[in-house]
């Protein structure tokens, strides 16, 4: 009998594995020519789009004498956008950016369209947006690799990240 070709581990399944969260995997062919990744996702897998969640670091500017510096994550739905200064008032930061793709990889150790909140080559603290609480069912996250979903419950990201949820939206 023939058997299903094994998915290899990325850092963010081993960290769900090693936390004993219960998660599933989805793959599916990444269309390079795709506008948005997530969008991708959630089509390809035939999921509401409320349900996919992208994950995007930030660059928090801090209020003070001198600006100082740190980076983040925020999880919001991919049908959404992130509200600059939401994150803002969430991360307590005078000012909030995207973080330049360059930095978002180095930091994480995941490629652009492939940067999952769970198991960042540097720890980051993660928000995750408040419509989160009225999924009724499981979330879909990036699992480490472009075409590679993780569906897992609330309770479990938020037991696997440290995270705290806040309106990012």
């Amino acid at each position: 009998m023939a058997r299903a070709p094994r998915q290899k581990a990325t850092p963010a399944t081993a960290v769900l594995a090693a936390a004993g969260v219960a998660f599933q995997v989805h793959t599916y062919t990444h269309d390079a020519s795709a506008d948005s990744f997530g969008l991708e996702a959630a089509e390809k897998l035939g999921v509401a789009a409320e349900r996919v969640f992208k994950t995007l670091v930030i660059r928090c500017e801090e209020a003070g004498p001198a600006t100082s510096v740190r980076h983040g994550v925020a999880v919001v739905p991919v049908c959404e956008q992130l509200d600059l200064k939401r994150a803002a008032l969430a991360w307590g930061a005078k000012r909030v950016h995207l973080a330049a793709p360059a930095t978002a990889e180095r930091l994480t150790g995941y490629v652009l369209g492939a940067i999952s909140p769970v198991g960042p080559r540097r720890e980051l603290a993660v928000t995750i947006d408040a419509s989160a609480l009225s999924v009724e069912t499981t979330l879909f996250v990036s699992g480490g690799r472009r075409g590679f979903e993780l569906e897992l419950e609330l309770s479990g990201l938020l037991a696997a990240t440290g995270a705290r949820i806040a309106p990012l939206t």
